[in-house]
């Protein structure tokens, strides 16, 4: 299977900034919306699990797999079955994935709005990898990359095309390959 080579796009909103992926998926919506709300489906590419009620308004916990990793909370804003859910994750990110019928499959729009514009390169690859890890998932196809190897393939294009102010953020201390990926930085 060929790689989705579509990288995210960057901008600048207020002192943060905003991320854009778009994936086609050759999936029916149901299917994709499953895979994108269904702990079970979101644990293989999500980075986080998302605890709580699936309805608008309701408080969420994100628990990274990793043992020293701080316990995140938000609150859903939208859960709009098929279409839409969106969510505050941790005190400034808020993602927004919309699902739309395309040509036999639905195309998957995922937004991270975001306050600190240093970590966008960094937040660019990791969700370029985890929606790669998705495409893979829903596909039937074998991760051929391990935990992390995809996102140090593409996250060192983020570092050399977005703007040096959005490189700056390092890769937090609890990360298992914080110090390999912050050298990627340097």
């Amino acid at each position: 299977m060929p790689l989705d080579l579509e990288h995210g796009t960057l901008e600048k909103v207020g002192s943060g900034g905003r991320l854009t992926f778009v994936r086609d998926l050759k999936h029916p919506r149901q299917k994709v919306w499953r895979s994108i709300t269904e702990p079970a489906q979101l644990r293989v590419w999500f980075p986080t699990t998302i605890d709580g009620e699936r309805q608008a308004g309701a408080p969420l916990k994100f628990v990274f797999p990793f043992p020293d990793a701080p316990v995140l909370e938000g609150k859903m804003l939208v859960f709009d079955p098929p279409s839409t859910i969106e969510f505050e994750w941790g005190d400034e990110d808020v993602l927004r994935i919309t699902l739309e019928d395309v040509d036999g499959g639905t195309r998957l729009t995922l937004i991270d709005t975001f306050d600190e514009y240093g970590k966008a390169a960094r937040d660019a690859g990791g969700w370029h990898a985890c929606l790669d890890r998705l495409t893979y998932e829903i596909d039937g196809v074998e991760w051929p990359y391990g935990d992390n190897g995809r996102w140090k393939m593409v996250t060192p294009w983020y570092l050399k095309n977005f703007p040096k102010e959005a490189t700056t953020a390092p890769i937090p201390d609890f990360h298992p390959d914080a110090e390999d990926a912050n050298a990627m930085r340097d």
